[in-house]
């Protein structure tokens, strides 16, 4: 084990002086100083050029690196996994500063990071190299991860909060405000991403959308079966002209029912869920405090008559 690390540093450090070499010596032809203004002065800059020098130093290393990052993650998933990532960003809301580049950059650079990291733990044998592949692996499907966790937690927030938001919508309708001042009602009132959800709808309606289409692709940003009844009732109401104000009513009802049947059913599964830890933790410390006096006295009078 000794032999092949101490190769593998005499490799490295050989490696270093290798490249250390060549900058030095394809530098050495390179102007410096007031000899880069006098060649800028003598030849034509490009915009490009001139727009990447004044670049600070964390954009002319991190995005170039990001970039390959994004090329190597692109080359190593299936095709359709572009439509697939802005899926999954489309369900986590579109968090601020998640970009498909960024993601893919980033598993990209799980990749690396993976491997280097399983490479290092299981050491230079076929262990490490068994290490390097997992941990590359994971990196490369940590991200994923992360965004479908994401989004999970989001489409459960939003089918808690949809029941109040069409409570709302139903009140402020049948007081008679028109369906669009009704919407940005319960954008402002409401809290959480059911709120960044109806913006997101009337802001599609006011750039010239319909309100069937702009319905319809928040059925399609969900995976809540309730929002996705709700939006077809809208969308086959606005279909067929029939009263907005008794067709949320409706829908109101409905969705408080489903959230009762949905509140009973979790509530039915508790027993069975507190089952295991019952027998696993609280049991063993109920019969050692009940039962273990009298086995201690058990055991004094056994070995008295002994």
């Amino acid at each position: 084990m000794g032999f092949p690390l101490l190769l593998l540093g005499a490799a490295s450090v050989s490696a270093a002086i290798v490249m250390l070499f060549l900058v030095v010596v394809m530098g050495s032809g390179k102007a410096t100083g007031v000899a880069i203004s006098l060649a800028m002065i003598e030849h034509d800059v490009s915009p490009q050029d001139v727009g990447r020098n004044e670049l600070p130093a964390l954009d002319r290393i991190v995005v170039p690196f990001f970039s390959k990052m994004k090329g190597l993650a692109l080359r190593l998933s299936p095709s359709g996994t572009g439509d697939r990532l802005i899926r999954l960003l489309d369900l986590a809301g579109n968090p601020a500063g998640w970009t498909l580049e960024r993601l893919l950059g980033l598993k990209g650079v799980g990749l690396l990071l993976g491997g280097f990291l399983g490479a290092f733990i299981g050491g230079v044998t076929l262990k490490g190299a068994l290490f390097g592949a997992l941990g590359a692996a994971a990196g490369f499907m940590l991200p994923d991860l992360m965004v479908m966790n994401i989004g999970s937690k989001r489409q459960e927030v939003l089918r808690r909060g949809l029941a109040n938001a069409l409570d709302m919508l139903t009140v402020c309708v049948e007081a008679g405000q028109g369906f669009d001042g009704a919407i940005l009602h319960v954008a402002r009132s409401v809290e959480g991403p059911v709120a960044g959800e109806f913006a997101r709808v009337l802001a599609e309606i006011q750039i010239g959308k319909s309100r069937s289409d702009a319905f319809a692709s928040l059925g399609a940003r969900t995976k809540v079966a309730e929002i996705r009844t709700f939006v077809t009732a809208l969308v086959q109401a606005d279909r067929l002209g029939l009263p907005i104000g008794s067709v949320l009513r409706e829908q109101s009802v409905q969705m408080r029912l489903i959230r009762r049947q949905r509140a009973e059913e979790k509530a039915q599964k508790v027993p069975i869920k507190i089952l295991f830890p019952m027998m696993l933790c609280i049991f063993p410390a109920l019969f050692i405090v009940i039962i273990g006096p009298g086995a201690i006295q058990m055991i004094d009078t056994f070995k008295g008559l002994g």
